[in-house]
């Protein structure tokens, strides 16, 4: 059950064992991960919904939600929850999937975790790979939620077909948000926790805003704890994904730029690097141009 054909045949009749498995390998880049990746279908159908935003905005709770939804619906839905990297020992935080506990024993439902692995934008190469492989599967929809850094996140557009926004009444000047370079990654803007004050005056606000735009982007309204305005937004991810071929070529060239980098970057040993920065500190002369010099020499 260790050749590519034989993993990626399994992946596509929806054997979740055999995809966590190829994740595993992908993820890790154990054989045959490459040639998994490269027998891929260029062609899969499934929706990629990118759910990006500030932390505490209720990311995880609306993902829930939205799965909620399409369940019900009898479709099948997969989470990549993309947490922070811890800086001890370089693997994911896990937060995410201990907020989703509830979809743990739902047939419908597949949850993997990611460490963001240092990617500024909560989007490492390894995010890109990963979604592909869940393409490839017999999911309907495949929902990726960032880690909430707010405004380096702009890299979730280059991955998803339709990127959503989580804000908060309490965000603050929508203005701000725009400067942040979420105006131009937002196909959908989503007001949470809407029964708070001053959601209204917020949600009319950012409208006004984004009609000045060259493109006309929804500004929804939910309370996510209480599964209000989910069934509107999930009718939204469900309409068909336009997209030209100029803007098509631009994502996947980004795409193949993001794989490239980490192909270049993958004989760099993070944890190796520490331990010889560590070494190299305690002599007087220490300058962190030769070392870095040196140090892709070995």
């Amino acid at each position: 059950m260790n050749t590519h054909l034989s993993i990626l045949s399994e992946v596509k009749q929806g054997n979740y064992k055999i995809l966590a498995r190829a994740l595993t390998f992908v993820e890790n880049n154990i054989a045959p991960a490459d040639q998994i990746l490269k027998n891929l279908n260029p062609r899969a159908k499934n929706i990629v919904i990118g759910i990006t935003g500030p932390p505490g905005a209720g990311k995880s709770t609306l993902v829930n939600s939205i799965t909620n939804h399409f369940t019900a619906a009898n479709k099948r839905v997969a989470i990549l929850a993309i947490d922070p990297t811890s800086p001890f020992n370089f693997g994911s935080l896990l937060g995410d999937r201990i907020r989703m506990a509830a979809q743990f024993n739902n047939p419908k439902v597949f949850i993997r975790s990611l460490a963001t692995r240092g990617a500024l934008g909560g989007i490492s190469a390894k995010t890109i790979e990963m979604v592909d492989v869940l393409k490839a599967s017999n999911f309907d929809i495949i929902l990726v939620e960032t880690v909430g850094v707010g405004q380096s996140e702009v890299e979730i557009a280059g991955l998803a077909d339709k990127t959503i926004v989580v804000l908060v009444p309490e965000s603050g000047d929508e203005v701000q948000h725009i400067k942040s370079g979420l105006m131009e990654i937002a196909d959908c803007f989503v007001i949470n926790k809407a029964d708070r004050d001053g959601a209204d005056t917020f949600a009319n606000n950012l409208k006004k805003t984004v009609h000045q735009g060259l493109k006309s982007i929804p500004v929804l309204k939910t309370v996510a704890d209480k599964n209000t305005g989910v069934t509107e937004l999930c009718k939204w991810i469900l309409k068909p994904v336009e997209m030209t071929n100029e803007r098509k070529v631009h994502l996947f060239a980004e795409k193949a730029w993001r794989i490239i980098q980490n192909q270049k970057m993958m004989a760099v040993d993070k944890k190796r690097l520490q331990e010889n920065i560590q070494a190299a500190l305690v002599k007087d002369d220490f300058n962190v141009y030769r070392f870095a010099e040196e140090f892709v020499k070995l």
